[in-house]
């Protein structure tokens, strides 16, 4: 049985809405404030015309999880950089229609969070991430059609795999100095082939869907050849055949 792995999600900073707010009059120390989960949109995950998916967190997706977890506020998901934690009482989180809203105390004691600071100013900080896993029961795929505008004008209809969470544990979330995915494309490739392997009947959807789309290119015949040819190749070595 395959161990489930912690999956990492990011947003820019601009989406996340990130802001420092300094400390007041009141002895407050100074916030990190932002957003580190979207609710409601579809995001592609790799490419969606081939080996990837779209993604979606329905509302509620964390709800239980913020309320019987213990998360933390790292920077680029490294636990020696913790900035808060939810029992210490120094993050709180909520959330709102738009996503996971944070609220950070920053602890200016801390030489690395004074770093946080300035990275986030001088804006080498370049979003917000979080640390997931889907629970039992928590996650829906099915194959939507999507349609895309072509640089010709034209719009180009095809099939892809939608993921929909709707329950799920978060861990932690980060400010990230690096886009979307900490993992390799390669690994993201692989991890997306096995979940395709677990789901033959929407494989068999897609499978139908992208050989239309070679018949329909101008190179049909060659690229059918090259199709088949890697199919018995990735067979005998004991891959999935026809990734």
């Amino acid at each position: 049985m395959t161990t489930p792995t912690t999956e990492r999600r990011s947003i820019s900073l601009a989406d996340a809405g990130v802001q420092l707010r300094a400390a007041g009059e009141d002895g407050q120390a100074d916030r990190f404030v932002g957003l580190s989960a979207v609710y409601g949109v579809r995001v592609p995950i790799g490419d969606p015309r081939t080996w990837g998916f779209f993604e979606e967190f329905l509302y509620g997706t964390f709800t239980e999880s913020l309320a019987e977890d213990d998360q933390r506020m790292l920077i680029d998901h490294d636990t020696y950089y913790i900035v808060s934690r939810k029992s210490a009482g120094d993050l709180l989180q909520a959330e709102s229609p738009r996503g996971i809203e944070i609220d950070s105390q920053l602890d200016m004691d801390l030489s690395y969070v004074r770093d946080l600071k300035v990275n986030v100013q001088k804006r080498r900080i370049t979003g917000m991430s979080i640390a997931f896993r889907p629970k039992p029961d928590g996650e829906r795929w099915s194959v939507i059609e999507v349609e895309e505008p072509r640089g010709d004008g034209k719009v180009e209809v095809y099939k892809a795999e939608l993921r929909q969470v709707s329950n799920a544990w978060v861990f932690e979330h980060s400010a990230v100095s690096f886009p979307a995915f900490p993992s390799t494309e390669a690994d993201l490739r692989s991890a997306a082939i096995e979940r395709r392997q677990q789901r033959p009947e929407l494989a068999e959807q897609l499978a139908g869907d992208e050989n239309r789309r070679r018949l329909e290119h101008p190179d049909a015949a060659r690229i059918v050849r090259h199709f088949d040819l890697g199919r018995r190749i990735r067979h005998d070595k004991g891959k999935v055949s026809g990734q």
